[in-house]
């Protein structure tokens, strides 16, 4: 079979190599939005019920559910421990992976929504105050406050950098991860939400647009804009192909991330708030079905 057959080689240990829609749902907690993939597990940001759900990435089972701050919106893993970002008590909070413990409460700005790590720091996007926060993933310890666009929503890093979204500037900031210097301003579509680094582009997600624009990360040049479906919200890579959820069609887009082809929509659940790759599949929260996806 050729390059191009989109084939995942570590389906083969699920056995299914072949292609095929196959889609599982799974219950979560009220209003499940972030996900995050720690090796083994999902977890789950369940904005309505301030907690966030581990569920066993092989077949699904909630393995324990974990009090958190208020309206959690996103979530990520370090390599030990899961990061929260709580919208509603502008602080995020640390949990080990293993067991759910609560290791810390870190404040962060004003209506913190994502969250992302650098590989020795955590990054905190705060849609209030305008800016990004990065503390420090050992103790927690504030490494300072960047200033970026107008309500920024989401962050990725692709080695170096962070990639912002700002949602009501319609644009993406780029800044030096190692300072938070920040390196170029980029236009993007409207109200750009979800970011996702693919190894050598950036992709972002515009949900008023219904598309997701390519951006080379070494220059931020425009490699291309792909429609996708209604109201697109979040993006993910599996190694070879983009995920985007869209929210109002209640499907999630596959695109080929070397020429933004169209691969095929799927049918999750309702209102698809997040995607996430967990190395053989692709997790889908589904906000008012109260469920995750795996596909």
């Amino acid at each position: 079979m050729g390059q191009d057959a989109g084939m995942n080689f570590l389906q083969v240990a699920i056995l299914r190599w072949y292609q095929a829609n196959l889609t599982a749902s799974f219950a979560a907690g009220p209003f499940p939005f972030g996900l995050a993939f720690d090796g083994a597990h999902i977890w789950v940001a369940n904005n309505s019920g301030n907690s966030v759900s581990k569920l066993r990435a092989c077949d699904g089972a909630i393995l324990g559910t974990f009090a958190v701050g208020t309206f959690p919106e996103d979530v990520a893993f370090d390599g030990a421990c899961i990061w929260v970002a709580n919208f509603g008590s502008d602080n995020v909070t640390r949990l080990r992976a293993s067991d759910g413990s609560t290791l810390g409460t870190f404040a962060a700005g004003t209506g913190p929504e994502g969250v992302t790590f650098d590989g020795a720091n955590v990054w905190v996007t705060n849609s209030g105050s305008h800016n990004v926060t990065k503390l420090r993933a050992s103790d927690g310890v504030s490494l300072g406050a960047f200033a970026v666009g107008n309500q920024p929503r989401a962050a990725a890093f692709d080695g170096h950098h962070i990639w912002v979204t700002n949602r009501l500037s319609n644009n993406v900031i780029k800044l030096r991860a190692s300072d938070g210097a920040n390196l170029g301003t980029f236009a993007a579509g409207t109200f750009p939400l979800g970011v996702a680094f693919d190894g050598v582009n950036i992709w972002v997600v515009n949900a008023n647009s219904n598309n997701v624009i390519k951006l080379r990360a070494s220059d931020g040049a425009n490699r291309g804009t792909f429609a996708v479906g209604s109201g697109p919200r979040a993006v993910a890579f599996d190694g070879k192909n983009m995920w985007v959820a869209n929210t109002t069609s209640n499907n999630v887009t596959k695109l080929r991330a070397r020429d933004g082809a169209n691969l095929g929509t799927f049918s999750v659940g309702s209102a698809p708030g997040n995607v996430a790759f967990d190395g053989a599949n692709i997790w889908v929260s589904n906000s008012v079905s109260d469920t995750v996806s795996k596909l």
